[in-house]
């Protein structure tokens, strides 16, 4: 379940909040009047989110590139390669 709070929060309880996105690791939803503002998360959560999206685009990207042609590699034969070396 989201964890929303008010913008205020960020000034009046900054060490409450900073401690939820650590303990809880999972971002704060601030709002503004009512209505979404912005989004408060600890730097990890932040990183691991950011290599999720680097790895989904290194996949479509090689998706990409398989419908346009390019040659795939056995998965068997990659995976016994780096487990000889």
């Amino acid at each position: 379940m989201p964890i929303i709070r008010p913008i205020s929060d960020l000034r009046n309880n900054f060490s409450t909040i900073s401690e939820t996105v650590h303990t809880d690791d999972e971002p704060i939803f601030l709002t503004k009047n009512g209505v979404g503002d912005m989004v408060v998360m600890s730097l990890d959560y932040y990183e691991r989110q950011f290599a999720k999206i680097e790895l989904y685009q290194k996949l479509n990207d090689a998706r990409s590139e398989i419908a346009h042609g390019a040659k795939g590699k056995n998965a068997k034969s990659v995976l016994s390669n780096l487990i000889s070396k």
